[in-house]
């Protein structure tokens, strides 16, 4: 299927530019194709429910909803916009499908958006953590709004929810890593957190100094997976829902992370970058010494959920990055910019056996961070598509046709 559709290449500007005021909504059109793309759009590099979601099509004058043909993307059908203006990420379903919790720079600290797509007046200097319900439209903070924080999660029920926040650290949000070239991620101070809902009661799960983020759960409830440089390297640990019983899973040296379980909750997959060569090692720790990351190679690697039979997927040497178990959990979504090797990054599909690569998104110029419904009919996701800004990116919903 790759083979039939024409590879874009788009040049940008950069990486993380200075935040932007938020687009109007109503001014929001569909882009009829991917071709039709602004020359000032900007990529994000990589860094970072039994049932089928109540939103329907009908969402209001202001959504937007594209054809998959119009795309051509036959894997996605009633494709809808649920925010616009910002940079809005890593969006993840509630168990019961109801609900998304993301991270956005779109201030909805005091008081609750409900217009489709979502937007704001004004902009945070980093991201917070919301929940967006799928029926009222209505998204709602429950991060403390003070530092910087990222991936947020749900537990069982749904009643309550975790998520990675350097507001212990400081109130204020984290600087940002100096431009050297490469694009680098800088590890925060962050620790793990779960809240209610609501934003209520919240508990401190980790209590290390440094990193620990990318936390997600295991389906069965059970198990918290996470990053952390807890032990002096980028690994991936596994802990209770409670933050004890803490396990290493990952040894080898580089950055591992990213981390999710399959739908049986035996295996997880993950992100990784080994470096193999003295001086690449030699300048990982110099980079890992001064709490940043160079992520420009990454594999999506499968191990069992107690570390062993570690296994890779991908080894194209391009940045894949964001893998998720399709609901079959036999094959794996994620995003790379295996095509152009640039900045243009678009979801792939793949077998765990690293067979039967299929390119799925073909509009805008970054797509990534995807993840399927419980019942495996529904993806979100998060694209620059429709972008009116440099800058921006926005969530997206749509039906999944195999």
């Amino acid at each position: 299927m790759v083979e039939r559709h024409r590879i874009l290449r788009v040049t940008v500007l950069a990486v993380l530019l200075s935040i932007l005021p938020a687009g109007s909504a109503t001014g929001l059109k569909p882009q009829s194709s991917g071709r039709n793309l602004s020359p000032q759009s900007t990529v994000l590099s990589p860094e970072s429910s039994p049932q089928s979601s109540p939103l329907s099509p009908e969402l209001g004058p202001q959504s937007s909803v594209l054809s998959p043909e119009s795309l051509s993307e036959p894997h996605l059908a009633n494709i809808r916009q649920l925010t616009a203006g910002g940079k809005n990420a890593e969006a993840y379903f509630s168990h019961d499908g109801r609900k998304l919790i993301f991270q956005s720079t779109n201030n909805w600290t005091t008081g609750e958006s409900a217009t489709w797509p979502l937007s704001s007046n004004e902009q945070l200097g980093c991201y917070q953590i919301y929940v967006m319900d799928l029926e009222l439209g209505r998204t709602r903070l429950v991060s403390t709004g003070l530092g910087g924080t990222t991936c947020g999660y749900f537990f069982p029920g749904d009643r309550r929810v975790l998520y990675s926040s350097t507001h212990l650290a400081g109130l204020h949000c984290p600087p940002k890593p100096k431009r050297e070239g490469r694009y680098r991620w800088a590890l925060d101070d962050y620790d793990i957190f779960s809240v209610r809902v609501d934003g209520q009661q919240i508990q401190r799960l980790t209590t290390t100094k440094g990193y620990d983020a990318e936390a997600t759960i295991s389906p069965d409830g059970k198990t918290v997976v996470f990053t952390s440089v807890r032990d002096g390297d980028v690994d991936i640990y596994t802990m209770h829902l409670d933050g004890t019983h803490v396990q290493r899973l990952t040894h080898e040296i580089g950055y591992d992370g990213g981390a999710f379980f399959s739908p049986d909750n035996q295996r997880i997959v993950y992100r990784a970058s080994h470096p193999r060569d003295p001086a690449e090692i030699e300048q990982y720790k110099s980079l890992l010494a001064r709490n940043l990351v160079e992520p420009s190679q990454l594999e999506i690697f499968v191990m069992n959920a107690d570390g062993t039979d570690k296994r890779q997927v991908t080894a194209n040497g391009a940045s894949n990055f964001a893998p998720f178990f399709h609901p079959d959990g036999r094959h794996i979504i994620f995003s790379s910019n295996v095509h152009g090797r640039g900045r243009s990054f678009h979801l792939y599909l793949i077998r765990d056996d690293g067979s039967r690569l299929e390119r799925v998104t073909f509009s805008g110029t970054f797509n990534s961070f995807p993840m399927f419904s419980p019942d495996g009919k529904q993806l979100v996701w998060v694209s620059d598509r429709s972008a009116t800004k440099p800058s921006e990116f926005n969530l997206f919903l749509a039906d999944w046709i195999p």
